[in-house]
C-alpha cells in the first residue's frame, strides 16, 4: 500500500512538472492571437518587428496572391511557391532598419503632418468627401488596428520617407555616363545591303532524286523522329456531328431572324467629326470663318488644342445625333453639315464617311440560320442526354459498347503535348489528356464547343522514326531548304569581293538598298531580326553574309555617325536615360546604405514566434 502511494506521489509529481514546463514554454509567446509577453519576431537594432504587423503583411501578401492566381492559396502553398514568408520579413526588416537609423538621427514626422495625412486621406472620406470620425475608426477596426497604432505607423512611415529623399534626393548621373549611354542609343550607320532569293540564283535547284532524298531522311532522323507518345481510345460527339441530322423548323428559323435583326437590317451610318464650342457667339463666328474660307475645318480643331481622334464620332445613326441629324443624313456625299444645338453645347458638325444602310433578307440569311439553328438543338441534344452518357460509363459500360448504344463515336490518337489534330484541336481534350495516367477510369468531359468526350489511357508509345513515304513531302521540303541555302551562300561568297570594293550589283540584275541614318532601334522591314544588331557589330568597309526568310544577305557598312543633335527624340532620350540612370544610382545607394544601417545595428529574428504567426494561418 506504502509502495502504491509512492508511485502515485512520483507519478504526479512528474505531471506537474511536465505542466509546469508546458506552462513556461507557452508563456514566452502567447499561443491565442499572441497575447503572451512576445510581441515582436524579432528587432533591428533597437527596432523591434511587431507580431501583429508582421501577421497583417502576410495576410495582405495573401489576398494580393490570390487575386493574381484567381485562386485561394493557404499559407504553406504561397510559402513554398512564392517565399511569401520571406518577402514580408524582408519588407519588415527594411522598415525596420530605417526605423532603427530615424530615431538615432532624431528624424521623425510632427503631429501636424501626420493630421494632415489623415485627413487627406481617401479611405477615411465620407460621402461628401470630408475627413469623417466614424469611417476612420471603422476603416482601422477593420483592418484589425487601433487608432493608435495606425497613427503610430503613419508617423514611422513618413519618417522613413523623409530619411530616403535626404539620402537619394539629389543623387544626379554622370553626365559622361549619360552621354556614353546616349552615344549608344543614337549612334547612327550607313550601309548598303542586297537580298538574294531563288530568283537570283543563275540557274533552279534541279529536282532532288529518290536516292538524295532517302540519304538526306538517313541523315537527319532526329527530324522525323516521333515523340514519346499517350495512346487514348476515346468516344466524342460534337454540335457539328450531329447539326447534319437536325431538320430546320421554319417557325424557330423566322424567330431566329427577328432576334438577329439588327444584324440584318442595318441603318445608314456616318462616320462624323463633331466639334463643340462653349458659346454660341464662338461657334456662329466659327462657322462664318469656315463659311468664308478663311479657315479650314482642321485649323479650328487645331485652334481648340484637339486632335481629330477627339471629335470623331465613329459610324452613327440619324437617331443619335438628336436634332442634327436631318441635316447630317441629308449630305449626299462627305462635307460640312452646318451649326446645330447639342446636349453638350452648339457644334459645328462634318461628314467625312458613308455608310449605306444594308439589309439581308430572310432568304438570303437563311443557309446561316440553318447552320446556327441546327447547331443550337444539337448543344440542346447532347446537353439532354449527357446525365445518360455518365450513367453508362459510372455502371461500367467500356468506351466501345458506350459508341455501340448512344451517338458518341469511337475514336483512337497517339498524342503528346503540342500535338493538335481532329479531337485534340479542343484545350479540353488535351489538359485531359496531360493528366491521364494508367488505371484511370473514363470519365465525361465537355468540349469548348459544347461537345463531350470521355478518353481512356492505352499504353505508353516509344520515340520512333517516321515512315519514309510518311513524310516524303516534309523531306523534300527540307532537301530543298538545305539545298536553297547552300545555293544562296556560294552565290553571296562570289559576290561579296566584287560589293566591299563598290561594284554596283544593280548591273547584275540585284536591287541595292542604300540606308541612312539608321540607329539600332530602327526596323529593316523584309530582314531577319538579328540583320541590324549584326549591322552595328560591324566595322566601317566590312561585308558580311546574312541568312533568314529564305534569303542571304549581302551587307556593306558605309559609315558610322554620332547622335544627330537636330534629331527631334534625341532629347526625349536623353531624358529617358537620365531619369533611368537617376534611379538606378539612386536605388543601388539606397540599398548600401540600407545594408550598412542593417549591419551596424544587427538583425535578430524570433524562429518560435514566426512559427507561432504561421500557425495562426489555415
Amino acid at each position: 500500500m506504502a509502495k502504491e502511494s509512492i508511485t502515485k506521489k512520483a507519478s504526479n509529481t512528474i505531471v506537474w512538472i511536465i505542466l509546469l514546463l508546458l506552462i513556461l514554454g507557452l508563456a514566452g509567446f502567447g499561443v491565442t492571437n499572441f497575447g503572451g509577453s512576445v510581441g515582436s519576431i524579432g528587432a533591428v537594432g533597437d527596432q523591434e518587428i511587431d507580431i501583429r504587423e508582421y501577421q497583417r503583411t502576410l495576410q495582405q501578401e495573401l489576398r494580393a496572391l490570390e487575386a493574381e492566381t484567381g485562386k485561394p492559396a493557404s499559407l504553406s502553398e504561397a510559402m513554398a511557391s512564392a517565399g511569401i514568408d520571406r518577402r514580408v520579413q524582408q519588407r519588415l526588416i527594411l522598415a525596420a532598419a530605417l526605423d532603427d537609423e530615424a530615431a538615432r538621427l532624431g528624424i521623425s514626422a510632427g503631429d501636424t503632418a501626420v493630421r494632415d495625412e489623415i485627413l487627406s486621406s481617401p479611405a477615411f472620406q465620407g460621402l461628401d468627401g470630408k475627413f469623417d470620425r466614424e469611417t476612420y475608426r471603422l476603416t482601422l477596426e477593420q483592418a484589425g488596428m487601433s487608432e493608435a497604432e495606425y497613427e503610430n505607423l503613419l508617423r514611422r512611415e513618413m519618417a522613413r520617407t523623409i530619411l530616403q529623399n535626404a539620402v537619394i534626393g539629389a543623387v544626379s548621373a554622370p553626365e559622361s555616363l549619360r552621354e556614353a549611354y546616349l552615344g549608344f542609343a543614337g549612334e547612327r550607320r550607313n550601309f548598303t545591303w542586297v537580298r538574294l532569293g531563288l530568283n537570283d540564283l543563275p540557274q533552279p535547284l534541279p529536282a532532288p532524286d529518290e536516292a538524295q532524298l532517302k540519304e538526306y531522311y538517313q541523315s537527319h532522323t532526329a527530324d522525323f523522329t516521333l515523340p514519346e507518345m499517350k495512346a487514348f481510345t476515346y468516344v466524342w460527339v460534337t454540335p457539328e456531328m450531329l447539326a447534319e441530322r437536325i431538320e430546320p423548323d421554319e417557325a424557330e428559323l423566322k424567330q431566329l431572324y427577328e432576334s438577329r435583326l439588327a444584324e440584318y437590317v442595318i441603318p445608314e451610318r456616318r462616320t462624323v467629326e463633331r466639334l463643340v464650342f462653349p458659346t454660341g457667339e464662338e461657334a456662329e463666328t466659327a462657322m462664318k470663318r469656315l463659311e468664308s474660307g478663311a479657315v479650314g475645318f482642321a485649323d479650328l480643331v487645331a485652334e481648340r488644342g484637339l486632335s481629330p481622334a477627339d471629335i470623331t464620332l465613329s459610324e452613327v445613326t440619324r437617331e443619335q445625333l438628336d436634332a442634327a441629324g436631318d441635316a447630317v443624313f441629308a449630305l449626299e456625299e462627305p462635307g460640312l453639315a452646318g451649326l446645330h444645338a447639342t446636349p453638350l453645347g452648339p457644334a459645328i458638325f462634318r461628314v467625312s464617311e458613308i455608310f449605306p444602310a444594308q439589309e439581308t433578307t430572310f432568304d438570303e440569311a437563311r443557309p446561316a440560320l440553318e447552320t446556327e439553328h441546327a447547331l443550337q438543338q444539337a448543344r440542346r441534344r447532347i446537353a439532354a442526354f449527357e446525365s445518360e452518357i455518365e450513367d453508362l460509363i459510372a455502371g461500367g459500360a467500356t468506351l466501345e459498347e458506350v459508341a455501340e448504344e448512344t451517338d458518341l463515336e469511337l475514336g483512337r490518337i497517339e498524342w503528346a503535348e503540342g500535338m493538335g489534330d481532329g479531337i485534340a484541336d479542343y484545350e479540353a481534350f488535351r489538359q485531359a489528356a496531360k493528366a491521364a495516367k494508367a488505371g484511370d477510369f473514363p470519365e465525361l468531359h465537355r468540349l469548348e464547343d459544347g461537345g463531350i468526350f470521355a478518353l481512356r489511357f492505352d499504353t505508353m508509345v516509344a520515340p520512333r522514326v517516321e515512315e519514309f513515304e510518311k513524310v516524303r513531302d516534309r523531306v523534300i521540303a527540307a532537301w530543298e531548304t538545305r539545298e536553297s541555302e547552300k545555293a544562296l551562300r556560294a552565290l553571296a561568297e562570289e559576290l561579296a569581293p566584287q560589293f566591299a570594293e563598290g561594284a554596283d550589283l544593280a548591273a547584275r540584275g540585284h536591287t541595292m538598298t542604300v540606308e541612312q541614318d539608321i540607329t539600332r532601334g530602327d526596323y529593316i522591314g523584309g530582314t531577319p531580326l538579328e540583320f541590324l544588331p549584326s549591322v552595328f557589330e560591324m566595322q566601317k568597309g566590312e561585308v558580311k553574309i546574312l541568312e533568314g526568310f529564305g534569303a542571304a544577305f549581302l551587307v556593306r557598312l558605309d559609315d558610322i555617325l554620332p547622335p544627330d543633335e537636330e534629331r527631334p527624340e534625341l532629347a526625349r532620350i536623353r531624358a529617358a536615360l537620365d531619369s533611368r540612370l537617376r534611379q538606378a544610382i539612386a536605388q543601388d545607394l539606397f540599398a548600401h546604405y540600407v545594408g550598412e544601417i542593417q549591419r551596424r545595428a544587427g538583425i535578430r529574428l524570433n524562429p518560435a514566434a514566426i512559427n507561432a504567426v504561421h500557425a495562426q494561418f489555415p
